[in-house]
């Protein structure tokens, strides 16, 4: 939805199942408008669209994606920004980290990237620029070698070069955002940056890259990492690179005493990758490759942070807690700077494997919860009506 100062606001629909177009759009007639209902009812809504690599060859069909256009015209709803990060199915089956896969190493992610920006051109209504998220280069479990890392490089600078062709043909403003996130190439503000260096140094003084290709700031991650908002977005803001979107996201943290512990064995599921970051009363950081492994440690700890993203409205019973202090943080940045970035989107994609006391009734009332929460914190910072 259109907030204040041009900003936009939509759920990311990667919390519904759906690979081919045909399940995404049942799931975009079934949920995203009850969820409009309850939450923007007359007013034009924001989808925040997550297609696989499949749904997207579909609707790039001519009658299809004319029909889609059609179809969001009827029912006063728009695309802003797309999630490209997971290229394959992404609920059901063990995705864990084959959600890295096809890689930025690799043609099939850069012609399935570039993909979505032929659809987001043709999506965006006149006048609001189109960001699409991606994966933070690889998985750091791949090794990548130095031919690797220059491989992927070069890929997302051929993606930079089709995203400015479409931008200079459309007039449209489209950028890419790298999602930083634990254990993967990109995992923190300071090696986020030092990608950014090479690129610059590789491509000097070329303004498509500043243009172009920016960060996917997602606060869960970050915080995960231990990295607090008031440094690491107004780090990367400095260094000059674009905050192309904001995924405002929650993660869960608890002191891991045996208790907390044995009841985190519920959070385990066999989908998704739970990356653990533990830190001792020293500040001294261990990063376990999922939950299971983290669990089955010993290692001392004052504070658990678990990639696990729960709902933004649902206060955490103890022992746990949630990461939404690093959020409100982003936010109160972004009240000094609209401008920062005019892409925000609630991102927490787990609903299937959430223990029960953290489900609302359905999917459609947890939304339109978040969207409750999260509307009234950006109107108590002047940023939502």
């Amino acid at each position: 939805m259109k907030l204040n100062h041009g900003l936009h606001l939509a759920y990311c629909t990667n919390i519904h199942r759906g690979e081919t177009w045909g399940e995404t759009f049942h799931s975009l007639q079934t949920y995203a408008l009850a969820v409009r209902d309850k939450v923007c009812a007359g007013r034009p809504f924001a989808i925040g669209l997550r297609l696989s690599e499949p749904a997207a060859v579909e609707l790039s069909n001519r009658d299809t994606l004319l029909e889609f256009r059609r179809w969001l015209e009827k029912n006063s709803c728009y695309v802003f920004t797309i999630n490209g990060f997971p290229y394959g199915q992404f609920h059901g089956v063990r995705v864990k980290q084959r959600v890295y896969m096809p890689d930025w190493t690799s043609p099939e992610r850069l012609a399935y990237t570039n993909l979505l920006f032929n659809l987001l051109s043709e999506l965006l209504p006149a006048g609001v620029e189109g960001s699409v998220s991606t994966l933070p280069g690889s998985f750091k479990e791949f090794h990548p070698s130095l031919e690797a890392l220059k491989a992927m490089r070069q890929n997302l600078w051929r993606s930079v070069e089709h995203i400015a062709r479409i931008s200079a043909r459309t007039g449209r403003k489209l950028h890419l955002g790298l999602e930083p996130e634990p254990l993967c190439l990109l995992e923190s503000s300071a090696e986020t940056i030092h990608l950014f260096d090479h690129l610059r140094a590789e491509h000097p003084r070329d303004e498509r890259l500043a243009e172009h290709l920016g960060v996917n700031y997602d606060t869960c991650h970050f915080a995960v990492e231990f990295e607090e908002a008031h440094n690491a977005l107004p780090c990367l803001v400095n260094h000059g690179i674009k905050i192309s979107k904001l995924h405002l996201s929650s993660a869960l943290k608890v002191p891991p005493t045996p208790a907390a512990r044995a009841e985190l064995k519920r959070f385990s599921d066999d989908v998704y990758l739970h990356q653990v970051v533990a830190r001792d009363a020293a500040g001294n950081r261990t990063i376990f490759r999922d939950l299971p492994d983290a669990l089955a440690a010993d290692a001392p700890a004052e504070e658990w942070r678990i990639h696990f993203h729960v709902p933004l409205h649902a206060p955490a019973a103890p022992p746990f807690e949630n990461t939404n202090d690093h959020l409100l943080g982003v936010l109160d940045l972004l009240q000094l700077n609209p401008q920062m970035c005019s892409h925000l989107e609630m991102e927490t994609y787990t609903w299937e494997v959430l223990p029960p006391e953290l489900k609302s009734q359905s999917v459609v009332e947890q939304l339109a919860q978040e969207y409750q929460w999260t509307l009234a914190e950006l109107g108590k910072r002047g940023l939502a009506g």
